[in-house]
Parts: C-alpha cells; sequence; structure tokens
C-alpha cells in the first residue's frame, strides 16, 4: 500500500473537496506546507517533464497539490526530486464531467495508483465517492495501456491514441 499525502492551501469549497473527505476517511495525510512533505514521495505534478509509468513502482508516497496554482511556490515544486504529470484521462467527476485532464485530486490519485500497479487501492480511494468507480470506467483502456506501459515514453506514445486531433 502506497501512503498518499496531499499539500492543500484550502482554496477549494469544502463541500466538494476531494481530500477532505480522504482526509476524514483517514486515507490521505494532508500538509499545509511542500516543506512537511517527504522528499522522497513522488508528486503529481501537470507541469512535470515526464509522465507517471509503471516504472515508477515502488515509491513509497504519492503527492497532490490540492490547492490554487495561482498561488503556488511553482519553484519549490520544479525542485521536487520526483515529479511526474499523469497521462491523458477523462474526469468523471460531478463539475467537470467528460472533460480530458480536469481530475480531482481523487482521480488523480486513483490514476496514479492505477498506473503503479496498486488497482484494490485505487478502487478503495474512489469508492468513497458515489460518481468514483465510474472514472475506472471511463478510463479502463487507455489506464490498462498505461498500466502495461514499460515507461515514461511509452506511456506518452500511448496517451496520442487518445487525444483528440
Amino acid at each position: 500500500m502506497i501512503r498518499l499525502f496531499a499539500f492543500r492551501d484550502n482554496s477549494c469549497d469544502p463541500r466538494k473537496c476531494t481530500v477532505k473527505r480522504l482526509e476524514k476517511w483517514g486515507m490521505v495525510r494532508v500538509f499545509d506546507s511542500l516543506a512537511r512533505i517527504s522528499k522522497s514521495s513522488l508528486i503529481l505534478d501537470p507541469t512535470a517533464e515526464q509522465a507517471l509509468s509503471p516504472a515508477d513502482r515502488g515509491v513509497p508516497s504519492i503527492t497532490a497539490l490540492d490547492c490554487s496554482w495561482e498561488v503556488l511556490n511553482t519553484g519549490e515544486v520544479t525542485r521536487w526530486p520526483v515529479r511526474r504529470a499523469l497521462p491523458y484521462l477523462v474526469a468523471a467527476n460531478p463539475v467537470n464531467f467528460g472533460r480530458p485532464l480536469r481530475l480531482t485530486s481523487v482521480e488523480a490519485f486513483a490514476a496514479a495508483l492505477y498506473i503503479v500497479g496498486e488497482k484494490e487501492q485505487a478502487k478503495a480511494v474512489l469508492s468513497k465517492f458515489n460518481w468514483g468507480l465510474h472514472f475506472l470506467e471511463l478510463n479502463a483502456d487507455p489506464l490498462a495501456e498505461y498500466a502495461a506501459a514499460k515507461n515514461s515514453t511509452e506511456v506518452v506514445a500511448i496517451q496520442a491514441a487518445y487525444m483528440p486531433d
């Protein structure tokens, strides 16, 4: 089981915050400072140059950035030792349903867990949301292919087939 962390700045609507619900269920540890998160944690960063892949298996923890990107200290994030971007996936959350790359933090955690081989943990975090498991159904084909890839280069090649022209 991979530990889940989140950096949260409380800028989102608390009624819609998926990290708050995961925290309530004891599934994620939340921090208000990146400095308090272990440097061995993999950060899910959409600006990272490398895509998450099965080659990242064995990470001790995954950290989501659950914050406003307008106030995030991007310099601190870009200096992080292990940063990965998620490949192309479609949101299942009610706010952004069907929109590509508009995932909630729980969807990002689940995608990352699935890709690195922790499928049961991915299902467990999604099960706390009535729409959660639909994320896996909606993205079943790309997630299966990403999880079977050897490395980031293969994941990027696979995602090209799913991206609209």
